[in-house]
C-alpha cells in the first residue's frame, strides 16, 4: 500500500488555462473581446476558495476537516485487536470515483485490520440497495460504509442495521430520520457545492464570460448531487451575467451516459447558437462528448465534476472538456474507514466531515489525477497530454 498524505490538501495549484476563445465554425457565439478581464476574474476566484471548503453538511452541519478524524497509533494497535470486519454497500459502481472510493477503504480497512467481507451496487435502484443492506447483515458486519440511494427508501433498511449494532458511516448522502451519533458515526463528502463553484469559473474563463449554455443536472432527491447543481447555477447568475443558461434538464439514470447524450442532442438541435453545455458529473459528460461529435460541435464548451478516465483524456487532448471540479474519492474512503473503526473503540466523529474542491484543466490534469488517485495517471492519459 502506498504511503498516505493524512493531512487534507490544500487543494492542486490552480493554473491557467491559456485559452484564447475563438469564433465557433458551427453556430457558438462570436469572440469575446473581454477574455483577458474574465479569464484574471476567473483566476482569482478559483484562488480565493483554494483549500476550503464551501458546503454545509445534510443538515446544515459546518464541515470538519479529515485531520479532526487521524488516527494514532496507539488506536490502530486498539482497532487491530478488535478482529472487527466491514461491508461496503453503494449505490453504483460504474464509474471511476466509485471504485477509487472502495480502493481507499479496502486499503485502509487493510492497514487496521479489518476484513471487507462485502462490497455490494445498487445500480442506483433503490430497492435493489435495500436487498443488499439486508443481505449484508447475515454477515454480521461490524462495520457498513454506505452511499444511498434514495434518502427515504432506505431509511427502513439503515435503521435496522443500525439497531443491530453496525457502525454506520455514510458517503456525501444521508438516510431520512437516522441521526448523527445516534445511528451513525458521521458522512464524510466532497465539497460538492464547491465543486460546482469551480467548474462554474473554468466554463466562464473558457468562454470569455458571455453565451448560452445547457445545464444537465441529475434528476433525483440526491443531496450531494442538488449541491454541485447549486454551485455551478447560482455562480453563473451571480458572478457571469453575460452567460444564460437557456436550457436546464434533468437524467435520473441509470443509463447516464446514454440519457445525457439525448439531452444534449435536443439541446443542441433547438439551439444551435449554444456554446457550452455543463454535465453533473463525469458520465453523463461522456454523453455530452458523443452528442457534440455526432453535431460536429468540436467547438462546444463542456464543465464537469468528477475525474473520470474519459473526461481526463478529453481534458489533456484540449478536446470539448475545459474544466471541472474534481472530488478526492481515494482520501475519502480512506477517511470514511478511520471513523468507521475509530467508532470500535469509541472515538466520536465529527457529524458531517468534507474536503475540499480541486479545480482541474487541462494544464494541471496529469498532476490532478496522482491526488484524486493516489497513483500515477495510466499510460492512454499520459500518452494524450498535449504540450
Amino acid at each position: 500500500m502506498k504511503t498516505k498524505n493524512w493531512a487534507v490538501s490544500a487543494g492542486v495549484a490552480v493554473i491557467a488555462l491559456c485559452l484564447t476563445v475563438t469564433g465557433c465554425s458551427a453556430g457558438g457565439t462570436a469572440p469575446n473581446t473581454n477574455t483577458n478581464g474574465v479569464s484574471a476574474k476567473a483566476d482569482a476566484a478559483l484562488k480565493e476558495i483554494q483549500g476550503k471548503v464551501l458546503s454545509k453538511g445534510p443538515h446544515g452541519e459546518v464541515p470538519a476537516s479529515r485531520n479532526t478524524v487521524a488516527l494514532t497509533e496507539a488506536e490502530v494497535t486498539q482497532i487491530k485487536a478488535k478482529g472487527a470486519t466491514a461491508a461496503i454497500v453503494m449505490h453504483y459502481a460504474g464509474n471511476d470515483w466509485a471504485t477509487a472510493q472502495v480502493n481507499g477503504l479496502k486499503a485502509e480497512f487493510a492497514r487496521l485490520g479489518i476484513e471487507v467481507v462485502a462490497v455490494t451496487d445498487a445500480n442506483f435502484k433503490p430497492d435493489q440497495q435495500v436487498s443488499n443492506i439486508e443481505t449484508v447483515l447475515a454477515k454480521k458486519p461490524s462495520i457498513i460504509v454506505s452511499i444511498p440511494t434514495d434518502p427515504v427508501a432506505t431509511a427502513a433498511a439503515y435503521k435496522s442495521a443500525s439497531a443491530a449494532g453496525v457502525k454506520l458511516v455514510f458517503m456525501d448522502n444521508v438516510p431520512n430520520g437516522l441521526v448523527a451519533g445516534t445511528d451513525y458515526e458521521s458522512v464524510v463528502s466532497a465539497d460538492n457545492y464547491g465543486n460546482g463553484v469551480v467548474s462554474a469559473h473554468l466554463m466562464a474563463k473558457s468562454l470569455g464570460g458571455t453565451g448560452k449554455i445547457g445545464v444537465i443536472f441529475h434528476e433525483a432527491d440526491f443531496f450531494v448531487t442538488k449541491q454541485r447543481y447549486q454551485g455551478f447555477t447560482e455562480t453563473i447568475a451571480k458572478d457571469y451575467p453575460d452567460i444564460k443558461i437557456v436550457k436546464s434538464q434533468g437524467i435520473a439514470g441509470p443509463d447516464f451516459a446514454g440519457d445525457a447524450q439525448k439531452v444534449a442532442d435536443a439541446m443542441l438541435s433547438q439551439n444551435p447558437d449554444l456554446s457550452g453545455i455543463w454535465a453533473v458529473w463525469d458520465v453523463p459528460a461522456e454523453g455530452v462528448m458523443a452528442a457534440a461529435r455526432a453535431a460536429g460541435r468540436n467547438d462546444l464548451k463542456i464543465a464537469t465534476e468528477d475525474l473520470g478516465t474519459n473526461v481526463a483524456i478529453a481534458l489533456a487532448q484540449n478536446q470539448l472538456i475545459v474544466g471541472l471540479g474534481a472530488q478526492q474519492p481515494y482520501q475519502q474512503g480512506v477517511t470514511e474507514a478511520d471513523i468507521a473503526a475509530g467508532a470500535l473503540i469509541g472515538k466520536k466523529a465529527p457529524a458531517y466531515v468534507a474536503l475540499n474542491a480541486l479545480p482541474v484543466d487541462h494544464s494541471n490534469v496529469l498532476e490532478a489525477w496522482k491526488q484524486v488517485y493516489n497513483t500515477e495517471p495510466p499510460a492512454d492519459l499520459q500518452k494524450a497530454f498535449v504540450k
